[in-house]
């Protein structure tokens, strides 16, 4: 039993894979955080383009 413990806890085949995990996952947040940003920052454009054409005159 002492051998399976020594065994099990120098096993590494399973480092790589959480690993890839957590960087996939700071990935996807890191995206959804910079997509937030954007979308914030193109909708209050819109926003004062639209104010601005909206107090243009038509003649």
């Amino acid at each position: 039993m002492l051998k399976f413990i020594e065994n099990f806890r120098n096993d590494e085949d399973g480092a790589v894979t959480v690993d890839f995990v957590v960087l996939t996952a700071a990935i996807v947040v890191l995206g959804l955080a910079v997509g937030t940003a954007v979308s914030n920052g193109a909708t209050g454009l819109a926003n004062d383009i639209e104010d601005s054409l909206g107090n243009m005159d038509a003649g």
